[in-house]
């Protein structure tokens, strides 16, 4: 749920799809082009190679995209926010940044894969967390399927039979940090358009890591700053092809499409960064996308309401 960019529906697209019209192929289509767009996302990151610190690569990231948020001002001071909404919309804001941070803290360090396939674990939290603190039921099936989602976040890390590098514990920390903040967005999404839920994410992330940024602040170049730029632009062309997908097909046709972009992060890395191709990665990004596909088609079958994030949601 991309940490840059948001299993099942989203939440900002929750009002967006709840009745999706029948063309698969589209839908199809619209979500390999999101996922495509959200590996350029990571590469983008991976290029700036820790050239700046991550908090100041998370803050620049979301302060250069504010200038894509302008036509959503009057939706915002329309929506006539509480005190108690202002709460969540804080408290979400500085989990995000966190989750924000430690995200480009990891792609720094592990292969772009690995970044990908711990990432999948974000709905998998979400599913935890849903029937822990909000009420949902928690079927034999659904132990199930969040059980094997956790054996492949083990295959995937191994510990015991390699290092563990700090960016591996970032990356787990930034998908737990994101799930928190989807439950936060869902309370959010019952309450608020999802265009103010989305923009307010952005400006409080911003302001949130502001004096963070600062605090370990290096002069960027002028490539730094485009390549940033550059991200929140594809981060969010490829919301807007996730919401055309969805609104293509149901979440079931969709949601097995998204193991494409482990498939093309593990080729990205491999071909351009020169990163070994591990076969444990792609076995337990594997189990854990399956994991989060039968938990998707089996509460669209019980036509439950969608709360799980898609694992690209869980990018800036």
């Amino acid at each position: 749920m991309h940490p840059l960019v948001p299993a099942r529906v989203p939440w900002f697209l929750i009002s967006m799809t709840d009745a999706p019209a029948n063309r698969p192929v589209a839908g199809i289509l619209w979500m390999v082009a999101s996922g495509l767009l959200f590996v350029f996302v990571n590469a983008g990151v991976k290029l700036i190679d820790g050239a700046i610190p991550a908090p100041q690569a998370a803050f620049l990231r979301y302060a250069l995209g504010l200038v894509l948020l302008l036509p959503t001002i009057r939706p915002i001071i329309d929506a006539r926010l509480t005190r108690r909404q202002w709460a969540l919309i804080s408290s979400r804001g500085l989990l995000h940044a966190l989750g924000v941070a430690t995200w480009f803290f990891a792609m720094a360090r592990i292969p772009i894969a690995d970044v990908t396939a711990i990432n999948y674990l974000s709905p998998i939290f979400v599913a935890l967390g849903a029937a822990l603190f909000m009420g949902e039921r928690l079927a034999a099936r659904r132990i199930a399927a969040v059980v094997i989602g956790l054996i492949g976040a083990l295959v995937i890390l191994r510990p015991g039979a390699r290092e563990i590098e700090a960016g591996h514990l970032a990356m787990v920390g930034t998908a737990f940090v994101f799930a928190i903040s989807y439950m936060i967005a869902k309370r959010l999404s019952d309450e608020l358009p999802p265009v103010v839920v989305v923009s307010l994410l952005s400006v409080s992330v911003a302001v949130a890591l502001l004096p963070v940024a600062l605090a370990v602040w290096v002069p960027p170049d002028l490539r730094t700053v485009l390549i940033l730029f550059g991200i929140a632009v594809i981060a969010t062309l490829g919301h807007l092809c996730m919401t055309f997908a969805l609104r293509a097909a149901p979440i079931t046709v969709t949601q097995p499409v998204t193991f494409l972009q482990l498939v093309w992060a593990v080729s990205l890395g491999y071909f351009v960064f020169a990163e070994a191709v591990d076969p444990y990665v792609i076995l337990g990004g594997g189990m854990i996308i399956a994991a989060v596909t039968f938990i998707t088609f089996r509460e669209a079958q019980l036509k439950r309401r969608a709360v799980t994030p898609p694992p690209q949601a869980t990018k800036v």
